[in-house]
């Protein structure tokens, strides 16, 4: 399933937002961050890839045991996370790099965990990026994600869609709902539900959580591309 969202238009509305994304949206995602932050400690880290990383905003809260690697599909955004990366001193953080998420330049099954925080409705097909996700993640590893999902009826279901050719100029869309999600899972075949939580104060957020299932295959997408060279 294709979107109506455009990889040129999201990187150029996130160039935009570059200056500002700390003061204007770092309260308003703060708990989301930590929700999924938090959900990774608790499996265990390891090797962890944020993908929309953006201005790293969320790696100072991680472990110091965990080994990081950010990816985002914004240059001007990605330089903010280096300047946090060099000022914080944040060793851990292998590595950060300027990556389209639907096509990762990473090796099948390396990484622990995916943490994806506000980013699967602001890419032209979720779909293939999830479908990414479960190839680089090794089996037994997890997805998470943090993200607003659409109501499925009522005056908000309205009100989002209203928005939507708006929000689709600013970079993501409003009216994703769980259910796209649930499709892709089935059709997939080799991730599993853990969890799905509504985030407060108003459930407009979600934290969600697949499971690579343990032997499955990579998914065909992408498969074979060498690992990146991240600095």
């Amino acid at each position: 399933m294709t979107s109506e969202l455009d990889k040129d238009a999201v990187a150029k509305a996130y160039a935009r937002w570059a200056p500002v994304y700390d003061v204007v949206f770092g309260a308003v995602f703060d708990r989301g961050r930590k929700a999924s932050i938090a959900a990774a400690e608790r499996i265990g880290g390891g090797r962890i890839l944020e993908v929309g990383v953006g201005t790293g905003l969320s790696l100072p809260d991680y472990a110091k045991t965990n080994r990081l690697i950010g990816v985002d599909l914004s240059a001007p955004m990605l330089r903010k996370a280096k300047e946090r990366v060099a000022a914080q001193r944040l060793t851990n953080v292998e590595g950060l790099a300027v990556m389209d998420a639907q096509r990762l330049a990473f090796h099948d099954d390396i990484f622990d965990l995916i943490v994806a925080q506000y980013v699967i409705t602001a890419v032209p097909d979720p779909e293939a990026t999830l479908d990414e996700f479960v190839r680089v993640l090794k089996p037994g590893g997890e997805i998470i994600l943090v993200n607003h999902l659409g109501a499925e009826s009522g005056p908000r279901a309205i009100a989002e869609q209203c928005f939507a050719p708006l929000a689709r100029r600013l970079g993501w869309r409003p009216e994703f709902r769980f259910d796209r999600l649930t499709r892709w899972a089935t059709a997939h075949g080799g991730v599993r539900l853990v969890e799905r939580r509504p985030m407060p104060p108003l459930g407009h957020f979600s934290l969600i959580r697949y499971g690579k299932v343990a032997g499955s295959a990579a998914a065909a997408v992408g498969s074979g591309i060498p690992v990146a060279e991240i600095g």
